[in-house]
This record gives structure tokens, sequence and C-alpha cells, in this order.
């Protein structure tokens, strides 16, 4: 709780400074009113993600894994394309638009849980049929993601699945074929996507481009250098007016970076480390095998982005393409990462209320 009231927090600052430059005379932002009215949904959401019980989250799996391929395949044919990216679905009418991604990596990862929970007989290792079968579940929204394209959440999904299955009980040589295949296609579709190209290439030497592929990575560079040890100061950053594109949204780390520094950066990604060190203890006092994987799955999801985002601002990694859970702007993001953090929290208090020797 103490670790995402931070990172909430810090999210709703950040939000106001990096959009009220943008604002001109107005006195609320408007991007900022959408960032405070999605957190108050992502804050309900994430209430009743805690009080629902998990039998109805079991029963619900498939069937939200279903809608969300639904949903891809909505977007793949009636999608709103922004910035070269085909990721979004609006609803007619209301001028109001969402990423059915986010409903997809909690739904995927819920139906693989609750496909690889399950027992047969006293054997630890899980069976290779139900790997198969998770395996199938992980495979058909990241095959409708690389279409959007949006490979970056494609990649998540196939890691995490894989996490679990490693969780599960299964065996890491049965996986080592279907990771070098996984390696193998990932190396033909950055040689056949341009735009992937050139990200790697940005990000290998981002000054020879640094105009061009590498334009973003080297701004990132020059709010981390600008920012210093202790920052410019809240609101006195200069990288979110229009130099550092998607500041608000991907890249929202390096303008904590500029305005409050190294120590505000360390800051976010301790609570990150905080929240994955409680999401890990919720997981090994859990009562069941559904609960234990279920908050891995969750605390994954919350924390791994973070990591790539952090890595991806600070130029370990090309860029992906993920938000910063909590942080980046982004309505459908905030929503469904409070959505996952109230299940993780509802593990929790289920796991504090049982008795110790129900504990798995």
């Amino acid at each position: 709780m103490l670790a995402a009231t931070v990172l909430l927090g810090t999210g709703v600052v950040m939000s106001y400074s990096t959009t009220a430059p943008l604002a001109f005379e107005r006195v609320l932002p408007p991007l900022f009113v959408a960032h405070a009215s999605a957190l108050a949904a992502g804050l309900g959401a994430a209430a009743l993600a805690a009080w629902a019980p998990l039998g109805w989250l079991r029963a619900a799996a498939l069937p939200l894994w279903a809608l969300g391929l639904a949903l891809l395949v909505a977007t793949d044919v009636a999608g709103v394309e922004v910035n070269g990216a085909q990721r979004w679905l609006a609803l007619p009418g209301v001028g109001f638009r969402f990423q059915p991604v986010e409903l997809v990596k909690i739904a995927t990862l819920l139906a693989v849980v609750n496909v690889v929970a399950r027992r047969e007989g006293r054997d630890e290792e899980l069976p290779p049929r139900r790997a198969l079968v998770a395996l199938a579940i992980a495979g058909a929204p990241v095959l409708l993601l690389v279409r959007q394209p949006d490979f970056g959440n494609a990649v998540l999904i196939a890691a995490l699945a894989a996490l679990l299955l490693v969780a599960a009980g299964t065996r890491l040589r049965r996986l080592v074929a279907p990771g070098l295949v996984a390696a193998l296609a990932i190396a033909a579709y950055v040689a056949a996507r341009p735009y992937a190209m050139r990200r790697v290439v940005g990000f290998l030497d981002p000054w020879k481009d640094r105009y061009g592929a590498g334009f973003q990575l080297v701004q990132s560079f020059v709010a981390f250098g600008k920012g210093g040890v202790f920052g410019l100061g809240l609101g006195a950053g200069r990288q979110k007016l229009a130099y550092l594109p998607e500041g608000k949204t991907d890249f929202i780390l390096a303008l904590v970076a500029e305005e409050l520094g190294l120590l505000g950066v360390l800051v976010v990604l301790g609570a990150f480390a905080a929240l994955w060190v409680a999401g890990a203890r919720i997981a090994r006092r859990a009562k069941d095998r559904f609960s234990l994987l279920l908050a891995l799955a969750m605390t994954s999801l919350l924390t791994v982005p973070a990591m790539i985002n952090a890595a991806v601002v600070m130029g370990l990694v090309p860029t992906k393409g993920l938000t910063l859970p909590f942080l980046s702007h982004g309505g459908t993001s905030l929503v469904a990462s409070c959505a996952v953090l109230g299940v993780l929290l509802g593990i929790g208090r289920r796991t504090a209320d049982a008795p110790r020797g129900r504990r798995a």
C-alpha cells in the first residue's frame, strides 16, 4: 500500500508538472484532469478487484481472455492509428478511446494461471499437455499484437507466461526449443520491420543519428544530465516542452530525473522494488496454488514493465513502447495497473486472514 501510494502520488505530481505548461492559461490542464479521472476510476477498480472472490476471477479467466482477443481483432479491423501503430479502439459517439492490450495482459495471465494451477496427482512437474495449452493461450494475443504492431507488449506477455510455466513446475529444458523459436522470430521481425531496425540502430549509437533514430534517447540522456543528484526543481524542467517526445508517457522517468534528480529516480525505483518484495511475500504465503501463481503474475505485471521502462530511458535496452505503471499518462494503463494492484491486495488480505497451517 505504501509503495503504491508513493508511485500514484508521484504520478499525479508529474502529470501536472508535465502538462501544465501546455495548458496555457487554464487553471487545470485537460491532460491532468484526464489523469486524475483515470486515477479515480482506477481506485474504484482496485477496490472491486480486492474484494472480488478468487473463485469469480477463476471462473472469468477464459471469458475475459476471449473478450480480449475479440477486442484485439476489432482493433485490427477498425482501430485508431496513432504514430504508425493501430492500438486504440474508439467508442462511437462518446469520443472515448482505450487500449485493449491492457485488459488482454491481465486476462491472458489470469487464463494461464487458471490452466497451470491445476494439479494432476502428486507430480510436481507440470504435465506437458497443460504447458502446451498455456503456451497456446499466451500465443494467440501475441500474434495479434505483433500485427498492430505492439512488439513490446507481445514480448512481455510471452516472457511472463514463460515465467509462470517455470513457477508451475515446467522443466527449463522443455522451454529451450520454444525460446529458440522466439529468439529467431524476434530477429526476423526486427530485420523485416524498418522501424524496429531504426530503434535498434538508435539504441546502439544514438549520437550518430541524434536528430533521427537516436533523438529520443539523446534527449532522455540530456534530462538525466541536467537533473543531476537533486534535480532542477519540480516544474523547472525544460525537456517536457516538446524537446523529449512521449515525455509524459514512455519517458516520464526521464522527466522525473530532470526535475527531482537522482534522488527522485531512486524513490520511484525503490517503490517498485518494495512492491516486488511485498508481492513475492504475498505469493510465498498464499494458501493455495492458484493464489500463489496469481500473486506472482500480478506482481510481475506491475514490476517487470517498470524495469524495462527504466532500462529504456537509461539506454540499456532498445525502445519497447512500454509505459511506466502508475506514473505514465494514459487512462487505460492507469486503471489496469490499479486493478492489478487490487487483485494482489485481495490475495494478501486473504493470506493474512488464513490460519498459518493452511498457507501453501
